[in-house]
């Protein structure tokens, strides 16, 4: 029983130091990234070049903070919608595999 309660409590802190954590950025897709659409150009908009480099090379939607990190992002519908744009993003983030797990993602004001 001292066991599964150890266990549970380990668990329970496990979940718990996974905070969400709020994320600013672009919408833009994996293909492009950092690099920025200008090498791709697959439409007359960066949001026409995601949503193209998504749909016709299978990629995904990523978040870049405008700096240096490109995050995968487990709502690619939310992201479709926002491509191009600035966001805020919140959610939790998985250090290892680079991805947010999407609770919300907003237009940035």
């Amino acid at each position: 029983m001292k066991y599964l309660i150890l266990s549970l409590l380990a668990v329970t802190a496990l979940f718990a130091a996974q905070s969400k954590q709020t994320f600013t950025g672009a919408i833009t897709d994996e293909a492009c990234g950092r690099a920025g659409h200008s090498r791709m150009r697959l439409g007359p908009t960066d949001a026409a070049c995601s949503i193209a480099c998504v749909k016709e090379l299978s990629g995904e939607y990523v978040l870049f903070d405008g700096r240096e990190e490109v995050y995968a992002l487990s709502d690619q519908e939310a992201a479709e919608k926002l491509a191009g744009q600035k966001v805020t993003v919140v959610g939790t983030l998985d250090a290892k595999t680079k991805t947010i797990q999407v609770d919300s993602i907003t237009a940035a004001q």
